[in-house]
C-alpha cells in the first residue's frame, strides 16, 4: 500500500465514477424517450458511443491536456503526462491513486459530449457525430475543463468558484448544443411546427431515475473524500432536485390547471443541473432556493427556442445551459464559506467580487463554447453533411443502422 493512500477516500471515488459512468446510458434512456420511435436507436447510439470515443481520447492524450503541466503558466492548457502508460497504480493524486482520479474526471467528459446530442436529436448522420465529438471534446472540453478544473487553470486560479461542473459540463453543453443548433439549422419537423412526439414515457423516467442515483456520484464524488464536504453535496443534491421537480408541478398547474407528461422530470433535472457547481458551498436552505430558482428560470428558459426560432429539440440549451447559470450565479449569494471553501457570497456577508467573477467566468466559457462549436459545426457539415435530408428525417435517423440492425 503506497504511503498516504486513503482506502475509504479511495473507494468512495471509485464507487462515484461508477455512479456517474451509469449516467450516460441513463441519459440515452432519458433522451431515446423523449423522440420519435424512429429515432430512440440513434439517440441511444450517441450516447452510448461517446463512452467509447471519449475514453480512448482521454487516456491518449486528453488527461494530460487537461491535468498535466500547464503550459507556460497562462492557465489555458495542460501539455505534460501525456503518456497515461506512464503513471503507477501507486501514483496517487492526494489521497487517492492517479487511476481513480483520472477515471472519474472521464466520466464527466463521457457524458458532456452526449448531452450536446439532445439539441439535434432526430437529424443527425452518425459518421459525422463521431467526427464532432472526437473534435468537440478536444478542443472545447478539455481547455475549459482545464481552465476550471485544473489547479494551473486560470479560472480556478482566479477564485471562481465550481465543485462539479456548473461551467465545465453544463453550461459547455448548452452552450454547444446551441451553437451546433444553430450550425445545422431547424430539423423538417420544426419548421413545418409539428409538436414533440415523446415515444416512452416510462423511458425517460426510468433515465432521470439512473441520472438522479448518478448524481450522487457526480456531485458528492468531486469531494475526492467521504468527508463533510461529500455529505454537504449529497444532502443538497437531493434537495435541490426535490425542490425542482416539485416547483415545476406548481408552476404547469398555476398555468394550465394540470401537470404535463414530461414536467416533473425536467423539474427534478433542472434542480439538479443548479445544485451541480454550488453543492459543497451551500446548506440545506440554499440548495432549496437553487431548486427553486431554476425550475422557474428553466420554465420559461425552454420556450426561448420557440420566440429566437433555433431547434434545440431535447431543450439542451434551456435545461443545462440556463440550469447551469443559476447554479454558477448563486454561488455568489448563497455560499456559506463554511464546507468545501471560505469564500462567502453576498447574503453571508461576502464581497460582491465573488458574484463579478462567477459571472465573467460564464460569459467567457459561453463564449468561447458557442464560437468553437459553431465553426467545428459547420465545417463538419460542409465536408460530411452532418444534418440529415428532410426525406431522412421524416423517415428516422434509426434507418442509418440498416435492416435488422
Amino acid at each position: 500500500m503506497p504511503p498516504g493512500l486513503n482506502t475509504g477516500d479511495s473507494a468512495w471515488v471509485l464507487v462515484s465514477t461508477a455512479m456517474v459512468l451509469l449516467m450516460t446510458p441513463g441519459l440515452a434512456f432519458f433522451y431515446g424517450g423523449m423522440v420519435r420511435a424512429q429515432n430512440v436507436l440513434s439517440m441511444l447510439f450517441m450516447s452510448f458511443v461517446s463512452i467509447a470515443l471519449v475514453t480512448i481520447l482521454w487516456f491518449a492524450y486528453g488527461y494530460g491536456l487537461v491535468f498535466g503541466r500547464d503550459l507556460g503558466g497562462a492557465g489555458l492548457i495542460g501539455f505534460g503526462d501525456f503518456r497515461f502508460a506512464d503513471i503507477l497504480p501507486s501514483t496517487l493524486h492526494g489521497q487517492v491513486p492517479v487511476y481513480a482520479f483520472a477515471l472519474f474526471q472521464l466520466t464527466f467528459a463521457i457524458i458532456t459530449v452526449a448531452l450536446i446530442s439532445g439539441s439535434v436529436a432526430g437529424r443527425t448522420r452518425l459518421v459525422p457525430w463521431i467526427v464532432f465529438s472526437v473534435v468537440w471534446v478536444t478542443l472545447v472540453y478539455f481547455p475549459i475543463a482545464h481552465w476550471v478544473f485544473s489547479p494551473g487553470g486560470w479560472i480556478h486560479k482566479w477564485g471562481v468558484l465550481d465543485f462539479a461542473g456548473g461551467l465545465v459540463v453544463e453550461l459547455n453543453s448548452g452552450m454547444a448544443g446551441l451553437a451546433l443548433a444553430i450550425a445545422l439549422g431547424p430539423g423538417i419537423r420544426y419548421r413545418k411546427k409539428e409538436p414533440p412526439q415523446p415515444s416512452n414515457i416510462p423511458f425517460v423516467m426510468l433515465g432521470l431515475g439512473l441520472l438522479w442515483f448518478g448524481w450522487f456520484g457526480f456531485n458528492g464524488g468531486s469531494a475526492l473524500a467521504d468527508g463533510r464536504i461529500a455529505v454537504n453535496a449529497f444532502l443538497s443534491t437531493m434537495i435541490a432536485g426535490a425542490a425542482g421537480m416539485l416547483t415545476w408541478l406548481v408552476i404547469e398547474w398555476l398555468r394550465y390547471r394540470h401537470f404535463t407528461k414530461l414536467g416533473s422530470a425536467t423539474g427534478a433535472l433542472a434542480g439538479l443541473v443548479a445544485i451541480t457547481p454550488s453543492c459543497a458551498y451551500v446548506n440545506a436552505e440554499g440548495a432549496l432556493i437553487v431548486g427553486i430558482v431554476a425550475a422557474i428560470v428553466v420554465s420559461y428558459a425552454v420556450t426561448w427556442k420557440l420566440v429566437l426560432g433555433y431547434d434545440d429539440t431535447l431543450d439542451v440549451v434551456g435545461v443545462h445551459g440556463a440550469g447551469g447559470i443559476v447554479g454558477v450565479v448563486l454561488i455568489g449569494l448563497l455560499s456559506t464559506g463554511i464546507t468545501a471553501t471560505t469564500t462567502k457570497g453576498l447574503l453571508y456577508g461576502g464581497s460582491p467580487a465573488l458574484l463579478g467573477k462567477q459571472i465573467a467566468a460564464i460569459i467567457v466559457v459561453g463564449v468561447y463554447s458557442f464560437v468553437v462549436t459553431y465553426v467545428i459545426g459547420k465545417i463538419i457539415d460542409r465536408l460530411l453533411q452532418m444534418k440529415e435530408t428532410a426525406t431522412e428525417q421524416i423517415a428516422g435517423s434509426d434507418l442509418q443502422f440498416g435492416p435488422g440492425e
